[in-house]
């Protein structure tokens, strides 16, 4: 135990020396856009978690990669360069996000079935749309991720969408409270509540994109809600909950990274290896302790 130990913590000063190397600029890009990134996974988390919506964020992100698809057909044949992957992706999450917040208030279909819908049709377009792309298209970086290819930009909008989500989760803490717990009573107090649940999934679509680029499509959904359950089986209340959720998921970053590096393995699954295991953990002792 006593050796395990030690070379947990030479690992650590390992990767602490790679950071300082000057020539790991990328390596830094990647923890700090990481670390600033779990205070919009952390908020948004605890929403998904808490309105139990986990389902509808993981549309959302598939229908990402048709947002992603059209992006890079559109470049190809209209020759304008500066659009960009991310904005089709953008624009495909929020018009999934009120499309779904739409039929699950108003639709009389089953809300499941109009989901798994969308689910595929966003994944089948975006594939289309890339068979329409001439050239080759390395989706592997979408589905998968890849925070070490993080830039300066990537930072700036990290940073922009931590100042949007928190203003939203401060000013309107109570509306988005009684939302997540309780539509009808919102309702009866007076609360829009349709419009505060449309506007939680269009910031939970937001934050989806910018999970893309950090974990890919495949397990955007795993950063998301993880750190988020773990957090509710400690916090009483909501702003307990994101605050723990945020720092959960910037230790899983930080130690994922640690580990990816130290090992050569890829930095996304890594980073939700190891959440998952935490989860799976805290899991299991809380089940047994309430058994106790």
């Amino acid at each position: 135990m006593i050796t395990a130990a030690v070379r947990r913590g030479t690992n650590m000063i390992d990767f602490i020396g790679a950071l300082a190397d000057p020539e790991n600029q990328f390596l830094r890009t990647a923890l700090l856009a990481g670390l600033l990134a779990s205070v919009s996974f952390g908020v948004m988390g605890t929403y998904v978690v808490t309105r139990r919506i986990s389902y509808l964020a993981g549309a959302v992100s598939h229908c990402v990669f048709g947002g992603i698809g059209a992006a890079l057909f559109l470049r190809h044949h209209t020759g304008l360069a500066w659009i960009d992957p991310m904005h089709g992706a953008a624009a495909a999450a929020v018009l999934a996000a009120l499309a779904i917040g739409m039929i699950s208030m108003y639709a009389r279909q089953r809300e499941d079935t109009a989901i798994g819908a969308l689910w595929a049709v966003g994944m089948a377009l975006g594939l289309l749309f890339i068979d329409l792309t001439p050239g080759y298209v390395d989706i592997s970086s979408y589905l998968f991720g890849d925070i070490l290819l993080l830039g300066p930009m990537d930072l700036y909008l990290i940073m922009g969408l931590n100042v949007l989500i928190i203003a939203v989760a401060a000013y309107f803490y109570h509306a988005l409270l009684a939302v997540c717990f309780d539509m009808e009573f919102a309702r009866l107090r007076g609360i829009p509540a349709g419009f505060f649940y449309l506007l939680l999934l269009c910031l939970t679509a937001l934050t989806v994109v910018l999970l893309v680029r950090v974990v890919g499509i495949i397990m955007v959904i795993a950063l998301l809600t993880l750190p988020a359950a773990i957090a509710g089986q400690f916090a009483k209340r909501l702003w307990q909950m994101m605050i723990l959720s945020t720092l959960l998921c910037m230790a899983f970053v930080w130690i994922g990274l640690s580990i990816s590096y130290r090992l050569r393995l890829s930095s996304g699954p890594t980073i939700i290896m190891v959440a998952g295991t935490v989860y799976l953990v805290v899991t299991l002792v809380q089940a047994v302790r309430r058994k106790g």
